[in-house]
């Protein structure tokens, strides 16, 4: 299921992000960054009438969604950062419209949970495929600070102990998304409406897939939800530094 960025370095240094995992492991949810107000938009990914996937318990993603979406905005404002929130209310959002609900933020992150292709769920191999994935858009005007976000998410779930899923950079219809780093679970993923239209920085991250039955009995839990959501926000803050 956008931030205030230094317009000389496009790229961060892969070591700088080794440095940056270190101090948010010694830390807690956020006091290892220094204090940067920003603004973000938080998009619970999906709608309750277009819930998204159907987790394998039969939960759909949208409460999902809204449950770590919610985590990450309390975090993100209990650090001073000014947070919208987009169709946490219910509220029905089209896509191309939720990264223009507030147009002159930071940066744009929607959170989501993962499903598979079907093709995969028939031939019962739901529990091959788990973990985490982070997608941008190079269509987005400000694709070089989306990557440096998405890079900082990846840095901080992984340093959160959370493993990126690569699945969809399989050379198969229906993914073949460029992996920009596999060690971070960076995609590409250009045609997604969300990042595309996105005047900020933006990002999607896939927090886990709730269609494998044993992935989703770990995300339902408070303190995974908790963590994950934590490590969101701490790459959020991370990436809005000099």
């Amino acid at each position: 299921m956008g931030i205030i960025i230094g317009a000389a370095s496009a790229f961060i240094r892969r070591s700088s992000w080794a440095a940056t995992r270190l101090a948010l492991c010694a830390a807690g949810p956020l006091a290892a960054l220094p204090a940067q107000a920003a603004h973000i938009v938080v998009d619970t990914g999906h709608t309750l009438s277009r819930p998204g996937a159907t987790g394998a318990s039969g939960r759909v993603e949208y409460l999902y969604n809204l449950d770590v979406s919610n985590l990450v905005a309390a975090d993100l404002r209990a650090a001073g950062d000014r947070v919208t929130q987009v169709a946490a209310d219910g509220a029905e959002v089209e896509l191309g419209k939720r990264s223009r609900m507030a147009p002159t933020a930071d940066l744009f992150v929607s959170i989501h949970h993962d499903s598979m292709q079907q093709k995969y769920i028939d031939a019962g191999r739901q529990r091959e495929f788990a973990g985490f994935s982070v997608f941008v858009s190079e269509r987005n005007p400000k694709y070089e600070q989306s990557l440096r976000c998405a890079r900082a998410i990846g840095e901080a779930l992984v340093a959160a102990g959370e493993k990126p899923s690569l699945y969809h950079a399989e050379p198969i219809a229906g993914e073949n998304r460029p992996l920009i780093d596999r060690g971070l679970g960076v995609h590409r993923f250009d045609g997604l409406a969300v990042l595309k239209t996105a005047p900020m920085p933006a990002v999607l991250v896939e927090v886990g897939v709730i269609v494998n039955p044993d992935e989703e009995r770990r995300l339902a839990r408070p303190d995974v939800m908790k963590r994950a959501a934590q490590a969101i926000a701490r790459g959020v803050r991370a990436c809005q530094q000099p």
